[in-house]
Order: C-alpha cells, then structure tokens, then sequence
C-alpha cells in the first residue's frame, strides 16, 4: 500500500529504501525521485514525507496482561492516579493452584487501600514471577497462568517440601556454590594477603540500633502505616492545633432512637444509630460556621460550599476515612445506609481510593473502644476534626436536683492559623444544643 501510494506520488519511477512499520507503514528515507518529465534529482525529499502517516507517540493496551499462546501474565493493576507503587503483601494461591478469571491470585498494599491482584483467564498457575515483599508498579507481571494446563496440576510433595525448606535459603546456596573451596584455591591466591574487613556502620544518635532480645521480632512496617504515620506527622507540623472541649447529655437522642428504632428498620432497613445524628449536628454546625469547612492555601483561604463528611474508621490493617459525599443533602436515614457500606467496605478491605479522596471535615468516634476523652490530630487538608467518646452515666445537676444522665464528652481540635477560639466555641456548642434537643434540626433554631 504505501509502495503504492509513493509512486503515485513520485511518478513511478524510481523509490528506494523503503522502510514499514506495522499496518500501513512508514516511509523513513526515500533516497532519490523523478517527476514525469523531469531529471532525476537525488537530493532527499523530506516534503513527500508529510503524505505518510506518523506513527503515534501513544501505546494502547485493550486488556491488562500480556498473552504468549497458551501462557498468560497477570499483572499489577491501576491503582489510582495518586498511587504509583505498592508492595507485594501476600499470595492468595500457590503453583499449580487452578483459579478463575477474575479470582484474585495476590494483594497489592499501598499507601491508601489494599488491591487485589485477578487471574486474567481461568487456568492454573504455573509460577510467580514476584515475591513477596517486592515493591511493584502498574503493570508489573506478578504470575504466569496456564490456560490448558489440566485441573489436576498441583505441586508435588516432595517438590513442595524442597521448597519448604530451601525457600529463603536459595540465595545463599547460590553463593556458596559459586564460592571457591579452600582446598581449590590457586597458590598464587593464598600468598595474598585477605583484604580488610569492611568498617562497621555508624548508627545515628537519634536513631540507636537496639540490642537483640530474645523474646521480640522485627517486621516491615506495612505501607498503610507508614502513610497514616507521615500524614498523622505532616499534619502536626503544619497546623496550629487546638483542641475546645464540652459535654452532651445524650438522653433525648437515646430517647429518640428507643422510640423510633424499629419502625426505622422497618422502613429503611437499617438500624438507627448515633452517628447520624452527630452528624446532621455537624453540618448544622459547619452551615452555621462556614470557616470551619474552609481551609487555607498558601496566602488564600479556600471557602467550600459543599461539605463531604469524612468518617475515622479503625480497620485491622490501619485508619482509613471514607467520605460520606454531599452530606448536607442527606437525610438521617441516607447517612446510616452510606455509614454501613462504607464501613463494610473498609473492614473487607474492598474500599477504593476514589471512596477516601477528598472531604472537607472529619468525625472520628473513639467512643466505640471506650475511650472517654481525647484530643484528635486533624486530617489534611482539612481544618478540624470533631471527636466522640463513650457514654458515661454521670450526676447532673437538672433544675436544682442531681440525677443520673448518659453523657458524653466532645472535642474540637482545629487549625488555630484560620479559625478562631469564638468560632470553634461556637460550633461546638451548635453540636451540643442539636444532640440534646433534635427538634432544633426541624425549626432551625440558634444556640441559646
């Protein structure tokens, strides 16, 4: 086609050093050309080369592993545009286990949410390319599948066993065998002189290596962790953080949800809980006092007039706050449905980067492991963060007369750089009233 197409163009005469790539292809250098009834020139003509196709700078790829016959690759996934890395967690299956299509065969961890590693086609494993540990990269192959291989492939036993127990000590088998034995060693060699031991490493003051003990172990610090721990960092060398305390007497709320609990369930299929209503008081609180949904960047003060609640969820793995989207639209029953997914979501493990990104507050509530009072570490970039506690029945003193009331104890920790000690008074006491008495959500009545 494009022999063709070039001499039509140069009169067909004479065309030389063709060159093609795939399909149409690509004239790369075309030595000499003569018109009709003209001389041959041999001069290169680089103005023909703009009738050829250019071949594209971009490389598309239809499916997301690399195909050789009957073998197949499965490789590492996207993982969010955030995201450029992970480390290989653990294997899900072994050589010559039979999986599925989409059956995850490995965990990917990264910095935000754990991803799972599929087997592109059904078939048998043959080997992993990975180990665990390693970092890897979108893309990356971790396995090899087998698309023909029969059902009934396993590992032997006694290969097995080998692998047991020569599994960590290969590389070191390797070494020794490459190794010379002393009793081989050429005469030449043993006159020289052995070449100084290299000098021990120097530990830094502030980071002491400490001695062994017998009854502790050492392990990698998983990804997940290490994110939360420079976040959790970051985020108290960067803001001016202070904490305003109060206390809520929870009786007409827990009033609430014992008079209403099960016509609730019985309409909107979900348990009515506490932290619907803390949270339709936080965005009472956050409509009432916008600079606490603001947040401050670089010399501007960015103003938010949508607010996405973020809530702390302690999973098995690490802290991970999904997003409850648009949360001033919500009713008490949307919120509880939206907190129940996400929380499912997060304790499986299959919660996404999209359902954590963002979010402009955050609630965290401590209470559900007992703990009674804290001051919470804000989560950028955000300028405040509300934490709940536990229930506690206290003595009260209610119209003269002291008597028994659940309370409960509530914190504010903000950016004190761009919020100050009225407003977070405020907002805190705009929580407080709300929870204490509902009705005030229905009549939208100020703190008294």
């Amino acid at each position: 086609m494009a022999s063709y197409l070039a001499r039509r163009l140069l009169g067909r005469r004479s065309v030389s050093a063709l060159f093609f790539l795939r399909s149409y292809g690509h004239a790369r250098h075309i030595s000499h050309y003569s018109l009709h009834g003209g001389s041959v020139c041999t001069k290169p003509m680089r103005e023909a080369m703009e009738f050829f196709p250019r071949p594209s700078p971009y490389k598309c790829w239809s499916r997301s592993f690399a195909s050789d016959g009957d073998l197949v690759d499965a490789v590492v996934p996207y993982m969010g545009e955030s995201i450029t890395d992970g480390t290989l967690a653990t294997f899900l299956k072994k050589p010559g286990d039979r999986v599925e299509m989409d059956e995850p065969i490995a965990q990917i961890e990264t910095d935000k949410v754990t991803i799972d590693v599929a087997s592109p086609e059904a078939g048998v494993i043959q080997k992993f390319v990975a180990k665990e540990g390693d970092t890897v990269t979108p893309g990356a192959k971790v396995a090899i599948i087998s698309k023909s291989a029969p059902s009934d492939t396993h590992v032997s036993p006694s290969d097995e066993k080998l692998g047991k127990d020569t599994g960590a000590s290969v590389p070191a088998e390797k070494k020794i065998d490459t190794q010379v034995p002393k009793s081989e060693v050429p005469k030449a060699d043993k006159l020289k002189t052995p070449p100084p031991p290299p000098p021990a490493p120097k530990t830094s003051p502030s980071e002491p290596q400490l001695p062994p003990k017998e009854k502790e172990r050492r392990v990698p610090m998983p990804r997940l962790r290490k994110r939360v721990a420079t976040r959790l960092k970051d985020s108290q060398n960067t803001f001016a953080m202070l904490t305003t305390f109060n206390e809520v007497d929870m009786t007409n709320l827990m009033k609430l949800r014992s008079d209403y609990k099960d016509a609730f369930v019985e309409k909107h299929g979900v348990k009515l809980g506490l932290m619907s209503g803390f949270l339709k008081a936080a965005v009472s609180g956050l409509q009432n006092q916008p600079i606490i949904n603001a947040v401050i960047d670089g010399d501007d003060i960015i103003y938010r007039d949508y607010i996405d609640v973020s809530i702390a969820v302690g999973t098995p793995k690490g802290l991970v706050v999904p997003v409850i989207r648009n949360a001033d639209r919500m009713n008490f029953a949307d919120i509880e449905k939206e907190i129940n997914t996400l929380a499912k979501k997060a304790n499986n493990g299959t919660i996404s980067i999209d359902e954590m990104a963002g979010g402009t507050f955050t609630v965290s509530n401590g209470g559900v492991y007992g703990s009674l009072l804290s001051t919470p570490i804000i989560n950028p970039p955000q300028s405040a963060i509300l934490g709940m506690h536990s229930i506690v029945s206290r003595p009260m003193v209610v119209d003269g007369n002291i008597v028994p009331r659940p309370m409960m104890y509530i914190a504010l920790t903000y950016d004190h750089r761009l919020i100050d000690g009225r407003e977070a008074v405020f907002f805190l006491r705009r929580i407080k009233d709300v929870v204490e008495d509902p009705r005030r959500l229905l009549l939208d009545l100020e703190p008294h």
